[in-house]
């Protein structure tokens, strides 16, 4: 036995340590600072999803009034194939674009696929929109 250990009286000075108190307060502190991590990465990576998902959104509403002003259509005229004259080979965009949230993307809900929506009004909406926010604030001069 060791000779420090035989004769602990009250006030003694202990061996060097933790005991199994200050382990645990250790322990739940680092564990609460772990889990603080996890909830402020998935507020982060929600973030980044909507900014992108609007970035998409703005890309596919630059190319509409982009294809519109080439081609000489003013909001409300009809557009055959429009979708397909936007994205895709040759078109604006090369490839459909693809929601980082897995929402799904909509062509012409308000207006039909195949109409140049009014300023102000989107062509291309998310499926996360009201759930996720994937909406741009103001669009009223897009």
């Amino acid at each position: 036995m060791h000779p420090e250990r035989r004769h602990r009286h009250f006030g003694a000075t202990a061996l060097p340590g933790l005991s199994l108190l200050e382990m645990t307060v250790v322990i739940m502190v680092l564990m609460s600072l772990i889990s603080i991590l996890f909830f402020g990465a998935r507020a982060w990576k929600r973030g980044s999803d909507r900014a992108i998902c609007i970035i998409h959104i703005q890309n596919v509403q630059k190319a509409l009034r982009g294809y519109s002003n080439i081609h000489g259509f003013s909001p409300g005229a009809n557009a055959p194939d429009l979708q397909a004259r936007l994205i895709g080979i040759g078109g604006f965009i090369d490839a459909a674009p693809v929601c980082p949230g897995s929402g799904d993307y909509s062509f012409g809900e308000t207006y039909g696929p195949d109409t140049i929506p009014p300023l102000g009004t989107l062509y291309m909406e998310c499926s996360l929109a009201t759930s996720d926010d994937h909406v741009p604030i103001m669009t009223s001069d897009w």
